[in-house]
């Protein structure tokens, strides 16, 4: 759409901010500040739709990618006698191929993470241990604030990461439109400043406010009032058919795709009505997810269960649902162009403390998944677990800046060169983990087994 000098333009983005009183008065809250891509940009024109998911409390990375063998093993197990995971037994580690990862070490995943061993090994899932902020904080708001701002050691940045990324990828100039989803009925600090961002809790939130019994004759009446050929007209019309279009898929009665199994609670429905939006094809292109619980001071679990387990647990299945939820063939999937990032804003110590738990540390692991991932390995340095390799002496050490992580996202799978806008003063290092270019997925024909007949 070009600008002109005699005629407003505005998009549906602005339509929804509130320019229409009357959609506004009927609507509210849920559907005011929501605004959708145009569902028929090129995928390669757009790039992928990202999904950060937060861990918040700072979870303990160095007991989900665990070391199960080299020198910091030993290091490890002395660290940690009571609430190490074992390598053999009940509770012991999956071992994963490292690609040659360190000579240090050798390092497998919780037991819990079971089902993302399958995405590893199919090249879908990346790890990036000993990655962080490399400013020193033990807060957790401080420390969230920094990661989600994207600018570390600054607190007066006026918006987040991902409304820098939206607002300055080079297809915001096309007739794509962009919209982002916060998940769970808040907005982070990562979309700070965005006027465009969904809080939404399901699918069924988008629509439009008023007693059910008399949504269609409103619906009905608001599309005779935005029936005309001007900009607001147009612009009423689109939001309209945004919502026929999500109420036409029947949102409440989704099936997954592949029988995938989301867990229940908050966590899997956030995944559950994101894959929802993704698939009905309204344009999502951002979406953030949060899973909390991760601060375990106390009683973390010892052998591999107890409480982190389940932590994990939920995760694991969270993120396994989703991936094959969204994994198909041809333009039925959806998976090959959707990247989902884990972060959380410290790792723990290495020492265990004498509440069988784990205080505030430094060092993480970032989880990458997707299907334009270079997965099945293990990315960035190993720190080291000997004492003199700390940090601080006491924490896994950060060898690779988050922002670098989040940086080769955004330039190789969103299609955004301005990653110096979005991360302001920081130079990237490059990790490789991310594939260049769209991603070509073979369908395969379904499996069939022939069992012979047989007869008395």
């Amino acid at each position: 759409m070009s600008k002109t000098t005699t005629q407003p333009v505005v998009s549906r983005r602005a339509f929804l901010m509130g320019c229409s009183a009357a959609i506004a008065a009927m609507a509210g809250a849920r559907v005011t500040n929501v605004a959708f891509a145009d569902p028929n940009t090129p995928d390669d024109a757009s790039g992928d739709i990202l999904i950060t998911v937060f861990l918040r409390g700072g979870w303990d990375a160095l007991n989900v990618v665990v070391p199960v063998d080299g020198t910091d093993r030993g290091n490890y197990v002395a660290a940690r006698p009571v609430i190490k995971i074992p390598v053999t037994g009940q509770g012991a580690a999956l071992r994963i191929n490292n690609n040659g990862f360190s000579s240090m070490v050798e390092l497998g995943l919780h037991p819990s993470m079971a089902p993302l061993v399958s995405l590893y090994q199919a090249g879908h899932l990346a790890f990036v241990p000993a990655a962080g902020l490399m400013s020193d904080t033990r807060s957790h708001f401080d420390a969230m604030q920094f990661m989600e701002l994207g600018t570390p050691g600054i607190k007066a940045t006026a918006n987040g990461w991902i409304t820098r990324h939206l607002a300055s990828a080079p297809w915001l100039n096309t007739p794509t439109l962009i919209d982002s989803l916060a998940s769970g009925g808040g907005q982070p600090m990562s979309l700070s400043g965005s006027t465009s961002t969904a809080a939404l809790t399901g699918v069924g939130g988008f629509n439009i406010g008023g007693y059910w019994k008399y949504s269609d004759l409103q619906q009905a009446a608001l599309a005779g009032m935005y029936s005309g050929s001007d900009w607001l007209a147009q612009a009423g019309k689109e939001t309209l058919d945004t919502i026929d279009a999500i109420n036409r898929a029947n949102p409440g009665n989704y099936s997954p795709a592949n029988r995938a199994s989301y867990p229940g609670g908050g966590f899997g429905d956030s995944l559950k009505m994101i894959a929802q939006l993704i698939k009905i094809n309204v344009g999502l292109r951002a979406a953030t997810v949060d899973l909390g619980g991760w601060d375990t001071h106390e009683h973390q679990g010892t052998n591999g269960g107890g409480y982190l387990s389940g932590q994990v647990d939920n995760l694991a299945r969270g993120l396994k649902a989703f991936f094959t939820d969204l994994n198909g063939c041809g333009t039925a999937n959806f998976a090959k162009r959707t990247t989902i990032v884990t972060m959380s804003e410290f790792g723990r110590r290495v020492q265990e403390n004498a509440s069988e738990g784990t205080d505030h540390g430094h060092g993480s692991t970032m989880l990458v998944l997707g299907g334009g991932v270079n997965g099945g390995k293990i990315y960035g340095q190993w720190p080291g677990l000997a004492t003199a390799q700390l940090y601080d002496k006491a924490d896994l050490a950060v060898t690779t800046d988050y922002r670098s992580v989040l940086s080769e996202i955004i330039t190789t799978r969103l299609a955004n060169p301005n990653v110096s806008t979005v991360f302001p003063g920081f130079a990237p290092t490059t990790l490789g983990l991310a594939k260049v270019g769209a991603v070509n997925y073979p369908c395969e024909a379904p499996r069939q087994a022939f069992l012979p007949g047989i007869r008395r």
